[in-house]
Protein backbone atom coordinates (compact mmCIF):
# COMPACT_ATOMS: atom_id res chain seq x y z
CA UNK A 1 0.00 0.00 0.00
CA UNK A 2 1.34 3.40 -1.22
CA UNK A 3 1.10 5.90 1.51
CA UNK A 4 2.83 9.44 2.03
CA UNK A 5 4.65 8.00 5.18
CA UNK A 6 6.15 5.37 3.12
CA UNK A 7 6.93 7.68 -0.03
CA UNK A 8 8.13 9.87 2.75
CA UNK A 9 10.74 7.33 3.95
CA UNK A 10 11.60 6.21 0.29
CA UNK A 11 12.36 9.82 -0.63
CA UNK A 12 14.45 10.46 2.27
CA UNK A 13 16.63 7.57 1.81
CA UNK A 14 17.19 7.60 -2.28
CA UNK A 15 17.93 11.68 -1.47
CA UNK A 16 20.82 10.61 1.15
CA UNK A 17 21.97 7.29 -0.55
CA UNK A 18 22.82 9.87 -3.54
CA UNK A 19 24.68 12.22 -1.90
CA UNK A 20 26.56 9.16 0.00
CA UNK A 21 28.04 8.19 -3.59
CA UNK A 22 28.91 11.79 -4.45
CA UNK A 23 31.03 12.26 -1.25
CA UNK A 24 32.62 8.68 -2.20
CA UNK A 25 33.01 9.85 -5.94
CA UNK A 26 35.04 13.37 -4.89
CA UNK A 27 36.65 11.31 -1.95
CA UNK A 28 35.51 11.88 1.28
CA UNK A 29 37.31 10.16 3.69
CA UNK A 30 35.67 6.58 4.47
CA UNK A 31 36.05 6.52 8.56
CA UNK A 32 32.60 4.46 9.13
CA UNK A 33 32.45 1.01 8.95
CA UNK A 34 29.55 -1.63 8.46
CA UNK A 35 30.02 -5.35 9.91
CA UNK A 36 27.65 -6.42 7.91
CA UNK A 37 29.71 -6.54 4.80
CA UNK A 38 33.43 -5.64 6.39
CA UNK A 39 33.48 -2.16 4.24
CA UNK A 40 34.00 1.15 5.05
CA UNK A 41 32.18 3.78 4.29
CA UNK A 42 32.09 7.90 4.21
CA UNK A 43 28.46 7.49 5.83
CA UNK A 44 24.86 5.76 6.43
CA UNK A 45 22.00 6.66 4.70
CA UNK A 46 18.94 8.17 6.16
CA UNK A 47 15.30 5.98 6.11
CA UNK A 48 12.08 7.95 8.53
CA UNK A 49 13.82 9.52 11.53
CA UNK A 50 16.65 8.09 11.60
CA UNK A 51 19.67 9.83 10.40
CA UNK A 52 22.24 7.19 9.79
CA UNK A 53 19.43 4.17 9.17
CA UNK A 54 21.25 2.29 6.05
CA UNK A 55 24.79 0.92 4.79
CA UNK A 56 25.15 2.37 1.34
CA UNK A 57 27.32 -0.76 0.16
CA UNK A 58 24.50 -3.42 1.34
CA UNK A 59 21.91 -1.80 2.76
CA UNK A 60 22.49 -3.24 6.26
CA UNK A 61 19.99 -1.43 8.75
CA UNK A 62 21.03 -0.89 12.56
CA UNK A 63 19.74 -4.11 13.85
CA UNK A 64 21.16 -5.59 10.71
CA UNK A 65 24.58 -3.99 11.72
CA UNK A 66 23.98 -4.68 15.88
CA UNK A 67 23.46 -8.54 15.47
CA UNK A 68 26.31 -8.86 13.46
CA UNK A 69 28.74 -7.57 15.78
CA UNK A 70 27.35 -8.68 18.21
CA UNK A 71 28.25 -12.44 16.87
CA UNK A 72 31.99 -11.35 15.47
CA UNK A 73 32.33 -9.60 18.99
CA UNK A 74 31.56 -13.37 20.62
CA UNK A 75 28.50 -11.80 22.22
CA UNK A 76 26.21 -14.19 20.26
CA UNK A 77 27.19 -17.82 19.19
CA UNK A 78 25.41 -19.50 16.34
CA UNK A 79 25.09 -23.06 16.94
CA UNK A 80 26.98 -24.35 14.11
CA UNK A 81 25.66 -28.44 14.81
CA UNK A 82 22.31 -27.47 15.93
CA UNK A 83 19.47 -26.23 14.38
CA UNK A 84 18.22 -22.78 13.35
CA UNK A 85 14.98 -21.55 12.70
CA UNK A 86 15.38 -18.17 11.12
CA UNK A 87 12.10 -16.13 10.41
CA UNK A 88 11.51 -13.42 8.00
CA UNK A 89 15.56 -14.30 6.30
CA UNK A 90 15.34 -11.03 4.72
CA UNK A 91 18.82 -9.96 5.62
CA UNK A 92 21.58 -11.38 3.60
CA UNK A 93 24.21 -11.01 6.33
CA UNK A 94 22.49 -13.02 8.82
CA UNK A 95 21.64 -15.48 6.29
CA UNK A 96 25.70 -16.19 5.99
CA UNK A 97 25.48 -16.53 9.42
CA UNK A 98 22.56 -18.30 10.46
CA UNK A 99 23.15 -20.94 7.37
CA UNK A 100 26.32 -22.47 9.06
CA UNK A 101 24.02 -24.50 11.67
CA UNK A 102 23.81 -27.94 10.49
CA UNK A 103 20.44 -27.64 10.51
CA UNK A 104 19.04 -24.34 8.71
CA UNK A 105 15.33 -23.35 8.29
CA UNK A 106 14.70 -20.23 6.61
CA UNK A 107 10.94 -19.83 6.74
CA UNK A 108 8.02 -16.96 6.36
CA UNK A 109 4.11 -16.94 6.50
CA UNK A 110 4.91 -15.81 2.61
CA UNK A 111 8.37 -17.62 1.70
CA UNK A 112 7.70 -17.06 -2.10
CA UNK A 113 8.68 -13.73 -1.48
CA UNK A 114 12.24 -14.16 -0.36
CA UNK A 115 15.23 -15.33 -3.19
CA UNK A 116 16.83 -17.69 -0.34
CA UNK A 117 17.01 -21.09 -1.08
CA UNK A 118 15.40 -24.01 0.86
CA UNK A 119 12.47 -21.43 2.25
CA UNK A 120 9.63 -23.10 4.00
CA UNK A 121 6.35 -22.03 4.80
CA UNK A 122 5.89 -21.28 8.59
CA UNK A 123 2.48 -19.66 10.79
CA UNK A 124 4.04 -18.98 13.84
CA UNK A 125 0.56 -18.83 15.04
CA UNK A 126 -0.03 -22.87 14.33
CA UNK A 127 3.79 -23.46 14.47
CA UNK A 128 3.60 -27.07 16.69
CA UNK A 129 7.77 -28.32 16.96
CA UNK A 130 8.24 -29.28 20.25
CA UNK A 131 12.07 -29.25 21.50
CA UNK A 132 13.36 -28.97 17.44
CA UNK A 133 15.72 -25.81 18.04
CA UNK A 134 18.50 -24.63 18.86
CA UNK A 135 17.75 -20.63 17.72
CA UNK A 136 14.95 -19.04 16.98
CA UNK A 137 15.70 -15.52 15.43
CA UNK A 138 12.87 -12.69 14.34
CA UNK A 139 13.42 -9.23 13.22
CA UNK A 140 10.32 -6.94 13.57
CA UNK A 141 8.28 -9.85 12.64
CA UNK A 142 6.74 -9.97 15.94
CA UNK A 143 4.59 -6.79 15.36
CA UNK A 144 2.89 -8.72 12.79
CA UNK A 145 1.02 -11.24 14.41
CA UNK A 146 -2.47 -11.50 15.70
CA UNK A 147 -1.63 -13.05 18.75
CA UNK A 148 2.06 -12.44 19.83
CA UNK A 149 1.36 -14.25 23.36
CA UNK A 150 0.18 -17.65 21.99
CA UNK A 151 3.68 -17.44 19.55
CA UNK A 152 5.67 -16.78 22.61
CA UNK A 153 4.31 -19.65 23.62
CA UNK A 154 4.66 -21.65 20.65
CA UNK A 155 8.27 -20.31 19.99
CA UNK A 156 9.18 -21.41 23.81
CA UNK A 157 7.56 -24.90 22.61
CA UNK A 158 9.51 -25.11 19.86
CA UNK A 159 12.92 -24.51 21.77
CA UNK A 160 14.78 -27.49 22.98
CA UNK A 161 15.95 -27.00 26.72
CA UNK A 162 18.67 -24.24 26.78
CA UNK A 163 17.66 -22.68 23.29
CA UNK A 164 17.53 -19.58 22.59
CA UNK A 165 15.18 -17.14 20.98
CA UNK A 166 16.37 -13.93 19.63
CA UNK A 167 13.82 -11.14 19.08
CA UNK A 168 14.07 -7.41 18.03
CA UNK A 169 10.87 -5.77 17.59
CA UNK A 170 10.24 -1.61 17.13
CA UNK A 171 9.93 0.03 20.18
CA UNK A 172 8.95 3.40 21.85
CA UNK A 173 9.26 4.24 25.16
CA UNK A 174 5.72 4.02 26.09
CA UNK A 175 3.93 0.85 27.29
CA UNK A 176 2.90 -1.64 24.32
CA UNK A 177 -0.34 -0.29 22.69
CA UNK A 178 -2.00 -3.35 20.60
CA UNK A 179 -4.31 -3.50 17.94
CA UNK A 180 -5.89 -6.07 15.10
CA UNK A 181 -6.47 -6.68 11.83
CA UNK A 182 -9.75 -5.03 11.92
CA UNK A 183 -8.75 -1.75 12.02
CA UNK A 184 -8.26 -0.23 8.78
CA UNK A 185 -4.62 -0.36 7.14
CA UNK A 186 -4.20 3.68 7.50
CA UNK A 187 -5.00 3.31 11.29
CA UNK A 188 -2.59 0.95 11.74
CA UNK A 189 0.13 3.12 10.14
CA UNK A 190 -0.88 6.30 12.06
CA UNK A 191 -1.21 3.81 15.43
CA UNK A 192 1.95 2.19 14.98
CA UNK A 193 3.66 3.36 12.25
CA UNK A 194 3.39 0.84 9.30
CA UNK A 195 -0.04 -0.32 7.66
CA UNK A 196 1.10 -4.17 8.56
CA UNK A 197 1.66 -3.54 12.08
CA UNK A 198 -1.22 -4.98 14.55
CA UNK A 199 0.98 -3.07 17.83
CA UNK A 200 3.58 -0.96 18.89
CA UNK A 201 5.69 -2.54 21.43
CA UNK A 202 7.00 -0.68 24.50
CA UNK A 203 9.76 -2.03 26.80
CA UNK A 204 6.99 -4.39 28.65
CA UNK A 205 7.86 -6.14 25.78
CA UNK A 206 10.36 -8.10 28.36
CA UNK A 207 7.73 -8.71 30.77
CA UNK A 208 5.58 -10.60 27.65
CA UNK A 209 8.54 -12.69 27.09
CA UNK A 210 9.26 -13.69 30.53
CA UNK A 211 5.17 -14.93 30.72
CA UNK A 212 6.38 -16.94 28.40
CA UNK A 213 8.58 -18.72 30.45
CA UNK A 214 11.67 -17.41 29.17
CA UNK A 215 14.77 -16.31 31.23
CA UNK A 216 15.72 -12.90 29.75
CA UNK A 217 19.23 -11.10 28.57
CA UNK A 218 18.35 -7.34 27.11
CA UNK A 219 21.41 -6.18 24.95
CA UNK A 220 20.58 -2.56 24.01
CA UNK A 221 22.97 -0.93 21.55
CA UNK A 222 23.08 1.77 23.61
CA UNK A 223 25.31 0.24 26.46
CA UNK A 224 27.92 -0.65 24.04
CA UNK A 225 30.98 1.94 23.80
CA UNK A 226 30.38 5.16 22.35
CA UNK A 227 32.75 5.05 20.07
CA UNK A 228 32.32 1.39 18.71
CA UNK A 229 28.70 2.26 18.37
CA UNK A 230 29.17 5.47 16.26
CA UNK A 231 31.86 4.09 14.06
CA UNK A 232 29.20 0.85 13.11
CA UNK A 233 26.36 3.10 13.40
CA UNK A 234 24.89 0.80 15.84
CA UNK A 235 21.51 1.20 17.33
CA UNK A 236 17.82 -1.07 18.24
CA UNK A 237 17.65 -3.54 21.55
CA UNK A 238 18.23 -7.41 21.11
CA UNK A 239 15.84 -9.51 23.70
CA UNK A 240 17.67 -12.63 24.49
CA UNK A 241 15.61 -15.06 25.28
CA UNK A 242 16.53 -18.56 27.04
CA UNK A 243 14.31 -21.97 27.57
CA UNK A 244 15.62 -22.61 30.97
CA UNK A 245 17.72 -25.60 30.70
CA UNK A 246 15.18 -27.76 32.94
CA UNK A 247 12.10 -26.66 31.21
CA UNK A 248 9.24 -29.34 30.78
CA UNK A 249 7.06 -29.87 27.65
CA UNK A 250 4.02 -28.18 27.66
Amino acid sequence: MITVQRVAKAAGKHLTKGLLKLRKAMGARRNRGCPACGATVVGFFRYGDNGEWGCPECNASPRERLMNWLIGEGRLSVPADGAVLHVAPNEASLVRRFSVAADYVPADLHPEIYPVPGMQRIDLMEMADEDRYDLFYASHVMEHVPDDGAVLRNIHRALKPGGEAWLIVPLWEKPTEDGSFAMSPRERERRFGQWDHVRQYGPDFADRIRAAGFDLEEIDAASIDPDVRHFHALDDRLFRARKPAGAARE
